[in-house]
C-alpha cells in the first residue's frame, strides 16, 4: 500500500507452501547443526557413523537438496473454528482455574477431556514437579511473545493505518464499543444470561469478594 491505493496481495501469499516448507527447512536444518556442535547430539546403531565431524554435514547437505513439504490445508469448519482454536492459546494460560481440583501431598488432580472417547472429562492426578513440568512445556522463552503485530497493525501505525486502510477500500469503521462507565443503568443492570433487568435486593457481607451488592433478576 502507497498511501493512495489499496494494493492487493497475489493468491496464495497469505500461506505460501512452497516458500513455508523451505523456511521450515532452512531453520530446522540450521537448529540440527547448531544442535550438533554443542554436542546435544547422539547417534546409535545404523546412525553411529553420522558422529563424526565431517559425515553429519555431509548429510544436511544431501537434506538441503530435498524438497521438505509442510502441510498444510484449510480448515475443515471454517475460519471461524480455526481463530477459536489459535485464540484459546494466545489468550489463555495452559490449564484454566475452574479444571484443578485438587493439590495435596504433593500431588496434582485436574480434569481433562479424553477426545477419542467422545470428549468425555477425566480426571488425572501427578506429581506436583511433573505438572509443573507440563505446564511450563506452555511458556514462552524468554524474548518471545505470543502476538505480534506489523504492518499497519504495527504499534507505531496502529494509530491511523488502519483508518487509512478502511477509507481505501471505503469500508466504514466498526461501531465504537460502549464503556461501562458510561453505560444506563438499564443497559448496566442487564443479566448477562437471560436479558432480564436485575434489581438489587440488598448487600453482600463484608467478606465477599464478589461484590458490595446482591441483584436478583426481576423478569
Amino acid at each position: 500500500m502507497d498511501g493512495t491505493r489499496w494494493v492487493s496481495c497475489r493468491p496464495g501469499f497469505f500461506s505460501a507452501v512452497r516458500v513455508l516448507s523451505r523456511l521450515f527447512r532452512r531453520l530446522f536444518l540450521e537448529y540440527l547443526q547448531a544442535s550438533f556442535e554443542a554436542g546435544e547430539l547422539a547417534f546409535f546403531g545404523s546412525l553411529a557413523a553420522l558422529a563424526e565431524r565431517i559425515a553429519f554435514p555431509r548429510r544436511l547437505t544431501e537434506l538441503r537438496r530435498v524438497e521438505w513439504v509442510v502441510y498444510a490445508k484449510r480448515p475443515f469448519a471454517g475460519p471461524d473454528a480455526l481463530l477459536a482454536y489459535l485464540g484459546r492459546y494466545t489468550h489463555r494460560v495452559a490449564i484454566s482455574n475452574t479444571r484443578l481440583i485438587a493439590l495435596a501431598d504433593g500431588r496434582v488432580s485436574f480434569r481433562w477431556r479424553d477426545y477419542r472417547h467422545h470428549n468425555k472429562s477425566k480426571v488425572i492426578t501427578l506429581a506436583a514437579d511433573e505438572f509443573i513440568r507440563r505446564f511450563l512445556l506452555h511458556a514462552l522463552p524468554d524474548g518471545f511473545h505470543r502476538i505480534r503485530h506489523y504492518g499497519f497493525l504495527a504499534n507505531r501505525h496502529r494509530a491511523d493505518k488502519p483508518a487509512l486502510c478502511r477509507r481505501l477500500l471505503a469500508t466504514p469503521a466498526p461501531a465504537p464499543i460502549a464503556d461501562d462507565n458510561d453505560c444506563s443503568d438499564n443497559v448496566r443492570n442487564q443479566c448477562p444470561c437471560c436479558g432480564g433487568q436485575m434489581e438489587q435486593v440488598g448487600p453482600f457481607p463484608r467478606s465477599s469478594p464478589v461484590s458490595r451488592s446482591a441483584w436478583r433478576d426481576s423478569s
